[in-house]
């Protein structure tokens, strides 16, 4: 059994794996045995510590992964200490990830020597899409050849099983299928949704539902067999490191703790299921393979002991951390913009007047001539039309399939995918194609990108512009002439810029592509081309190159 085991996987790691587990399994105990002292309500990884850990191990700094909230043996494998994890449980100032802002297990990072995580919502499901983002940006970054990576980055995105029945994770999934991304969407099964069995949430598990993405490939492995998980992710991670191709991984787990502090496993589960569970503990299994293997006892039992006093030493320093101060609550709402003056050449010279959507054109082309990091895409705006309204006309043609394209009738992602590609250093302009349909995208402008600076402490602010045709133009009916700017406004984290002439649209779209923060242009169609009767003074001079016009500055001079 030595023999076997060495050749699969070296004793070192299974002792790393071990030593991991154990501490997670310490951390759980005294989070349980100090709900009070708790801030908030968490999770723990008990029962999926095996896959997580499988994974961290192939994960490198150049990678990415978006955990989600039952994911700390994933943070301790790829190198957080508990201490640092206690200092989000409770809500400290020095909470790495939020500075004491958001849920146990919500993490975001851009430590140098650790792969990257962008933020993470307590939404289930919903990081898909954002990181699905990232998969994408990393394709684009290498296609231009923008950044040199020792080694070809792969992206992580994990999740419970229950949560792939949500529509916006079947977008993710057919986007990465479509496009061929490097990302692994990690499945990790329980059987459980909170008390929602399979049984009752779906019709089969993530394996057999995601066959219908041409184009995705999938694993299955059990989850709870450490050696085994091991060898299934290497594979994983070798294939989407080569192949730059997408990749399903479904994941067996067992659920050994509460679903969260607050529901509480006695609420909803009987004796017969825990016990289920429990017989499926990765590290008893783990530590039975050990001992088959010739480690002694004694020397697991030591690991037990030291792990244990490692977390009751880190719980005790968190507990007299410094907690946030009040006067910091209203930081990184908006991360500081560059564009505070009014520069450039409003009127030029001998300039003529053009009308507002040539205005929107010639802007975006002088930012995707300068900045090869610029893209723009989304419904029907690529080169075959260029635009229902004609709003991006000659760009496709002038850039590219790769910088400019067409999406799937794909609002969430269209506007979620943005908070990853400015993760990675990309600036996203996307469109949704009329202001009536944006309302499938508002979940991720609310949950994801709104809140990514804020709950991140200020690591990533999202740094896109979202074009939003808007109004009546023409017999357009209800569903194609919506007015959404009150509610928009009222969506905290996002900036919104309504120009009603030629020259402060370009200034204002010049503006936003400077500013890191999300900002959403609304484009009244009827003052597009100035056909509607009273709509002429829309119409002015086109402003030069360097015109730029910052929210807030100035009135309109139409």
């Amino acid at each position: 059994m030595e023999n076997t085991l060495h050749e699969k996987v070296s004793q070192d790691i299974l002792l790393k794996a071990y030593n991991h587990m154990m501490l997670a399994k310490a951390m759980a105990d005294i989070y349980e045995e100090n709900r009070n002292v708790c801030k908030y309500v968490h999770s723990t990884s008990r029962g999926h510590e095996a896959i997580q850990l499988a994974t961290a191990y192939q994960l490198t700094k150049e990678d990415w992964v978006s955990p989600y909230y039952r994911d700390e043996s994933i943070l301790l494998g790829i190198g957080f200490e508990p201490y640092q994890l206690m200092l989000q449980l409770l809500a400290k100032s020095d909470d790495p990830f939020s500075g004491g802002r958001s849920y146990y297990s919500h993490p975001s990072s851009r430590a140098e020597d650790k792969p990257k995580m962008i933020h993470q919502s307590s939404a289930t499901g919903m990081q898909t899409i954002p990181t699905t983002g990232v998969a994408q940006g990393i394709k684009y970054i290498q296609e231009f050849e923008l950044q040199n990576y020792d080694h070809n980055p792969v992206v992580v995105c994990s999740l419970g099983d229950n949560s792939v029945t949500e529509g916006e994770v079947s977008e993710a999934l057919q986007f990465a299928a479509l496009h061929q991304l490097p990302i692994i969407f990690l499945v990790q099964d329980n059987e459980w949704g909170i008390s929602v069995t399979k049984e009752e949430a779906r019709t089969c598990d993530a394996y057999d539902f995601v066959a219908g993405f041409v184009g995705l490939n999938r694993m299955r492995v059990d989850g709870t067999d450490f050696i085994e998980s091991f060898e299934v992710m290497k594979k994983a991670f070798d294939f989407v490191r080569t192949e730059r191709k997408p990749l399903v991984v479904c994941a067996k787990t067992v659920l050994i703790g509460h679903h969260t502090s607050g529901v509480r496993r006695e609420f909803y589960r009987d004796e017969d299921d825990l016990t289920k569970h429990r017989a499926k503990d990765p590290g008893e299994i783990l530590k039975k393979q050990l001992l088959e293997a010739g480690i002694e006892e004694e020397q697991l039992n030591h690991i037990i002991q030291k792990t244990r006093q490692k977390a009751e030493e880190d719980f005790e320093k968190a507990k007299n951390a410094e907690d946030p101060k009040p006067e910091t609550v209203m930081q990184h709402v908006f991360a500081p913009t560059p564009v505070t003056e009014e520069t450039g050449t409003r009127e030029p010279e001998g300039g003529e007047k053009i009308v507002m959507v040539d205005a929107a054109i010639h802007a975006i082309q002088e930012l995707m001539w300068k900045h090869p990091e610029a893209l723009l895409y989304g419904q029907d705006v690529g080169e075959r039309i260029g635009g229902v309204f004609r709003e991006t006309v000659t760009l496709g043609k002038k850039f590219g399939k790769s910088r400019v394209f067409n999406t799937p009738i794909q609002e969430a992602y269209i506007i979620g995918s943005t908070a990853g590609m400015s993760a990675v250093g990309l600036k996203p302009i996307v469109e949704v194609q009329f202001a009536d349909y944006i309302y499938p995208g508002i979940n991720q402008l609310i949950t994801e990108i709104s809140k990514s600076n804020y709950l991140s402490n200020g690591k990533f602010p999202v740094s896109n512009i979202i074009r939003v045709p808007i109004g009546a133009y023409g017999g357009g009916g209800p569903y194609h002439s919506g007015s959404v700017e009150s509610i928009l406004a009222n969506i905290k984290g996002i900036k919104i810029a309504y120009p009603s002439n030629a020259a402060d649209f370009k200034g204002l779209l010049k503006a936003a592509y400077y500013d890191p923060n999300p900002v959403i242009m609304l484009e009244h169609k009827g003052l597009y081309w100035s056909k509607v009767p009273g709509t002429e003074d829309a119409k002015t001079i086109e402003p030069a190159e360097d015109y730029i016009l910052p929210f807030g500055k100035r009135e309109s001079c139409g």
